[in-house]
């Protein structure tokens, strides 16, 4: 059976595996100070209030408060959000690991191990506490983690 390694909060040992931790990534000619400052923005990508929310967001030193900001649902959210959100986040988290050598060294030390993103508060990103959620986070980042060893090779 795989070892698996639990992630959640950004100060435990894997905490460089959670989009609140701080890493900019460049996207689009910008600096987000983490990957979840970019992917919560692109959920108003092509609305009309598409720059105004990207430049709240982007200059939000708070990933929390960044991640509320994208969550706000008086703002028009894009309407191909659901069918994108996955491969957003695979850009995402791509991006922080290619721009991070610390990081990618880190990713890839885990070998074959089983990354799960730990938490009560998301089921879908994370595997609900109990284990039933989907964990996308972490099956992105064991998948980001393949790319990365084969380019290695």
């Amino acid at each position: 059976m795989p070892e698996v390694i639990n992630f959640y909060r950004v100060n435990d040992e894997y905490g460089c595996f959670s989009n609140f931790y701080p890493a900019p990534i460049e996207m689009d000619g910008e600096v987000w100070p983490t990957s979840e400052h970019w992917f919560q923005a692109q959920k108003f990508v092509g609305t009309p209030v598409q720059a105004e929310m990207a430049q709240a967001i982007r200059t939000e030193p708070s990933p929390m408060k960044a991640a509320l900001l994208g969550r706000d649902r008086s703002k028009p959210r894009r309407p191909d959000w659901q069918a994108l959100r996955d491969d957003l986040m695979r850009q995402a988290v791509r991006a922080k690991f290619t721009q991070h050598a610390d990081l990618r060294a880190i990713l890839l030390s885990t070998g074959d191990a089983v990354l799960v993103e730990h938490t009560a508060n998301d089921d879908y990103w994370g595997d609900g506490g109990d284990g039933r959620g989907v964990n996308m986070l972490g099956k992105i980042l064991m998948e980001v983690r393949g790319e990365l060893r084969t380019r290695q090779e």
